[in-house]
């Protein structure tokens, strides 16, 4: 059985929004080898409309970045009930995405991983479809912006620490599981 995975940058206050415009000075070579690390397991990159969009349109055209090699190698899970079509290795879910993701966590194979707490955390939760956040807190405040789990309802939220890691730029890694 499959495991999902949810890995999202947070600043200090609580912002998840647009963290490529905050988070890149501290997403050293340290932080990298440890993303590139926790990929070593996945088979699956999922991903809301918005992700995919963002990312489909830059990271495919980057080479000899082992790191985001391994990223555009992956298969994508692109989760949207607008979009028609996609690219970039992707297959689109476009009903009910807990549903079609509960039956690919069935399936015998590597782990999904997402970046980012989204909307799509709601459905995910509520369908106790999360085994795993991965919280990456960057030593910075943005002040504006959409908070972490901002999108989901309160009570879905019971999550137990399993683990911290620390690098040397201040980053620290906080490892959840869903109770």
């Amino acid at each position: 059985m499959r495991k999902l995975i949810v890995s999202s940058f947070i600043s200090l206050d609580g912002v998840v929004e647009s963290p490529m415009t905050w988070a890149s000075p501290f997403f050293d070579e340290e932080c990298k080898e440890y993303a590139y690390q926790q990929l070593a397991d996945v088979e699956f990159f999922l991903l809301g409309r918005v992700a995919y969009q963002t990312f489909s349109a830059v990271w495919p055209q980057i080479k000899g970045d082992k790191y985001i090699d391994r990223i555009n190698a992956l298969k994508k899970l692109v989760v949207s009930r607008t979009l028609k079509e996609v690219a970039w290795n992707a297959s689109l879910i476009a009903g009910d995405a807990a549903t079609e993701l509960a039956k690919i966590k069935q399936e015998r194979g590597g782990n999904i991983m997402k970046y980012g707490v989204t909307q799509l955390d709601q459905a995910l939760l509520a369908a106790k479809l999360v085994d795993e956040y991965e919280l990456w807190i960057m030593p910075t405040r943005v002040g504006e912006g959409k908070r972490v789990f901002a999108d989901v309802n309160a009570s879905l939220i019971d999550l137990e620490l399993a683990g911290t890691y620390q690098f040397k730029n201040g980053v620290v890694v906080l490892k959840y599981f869903p109770r």
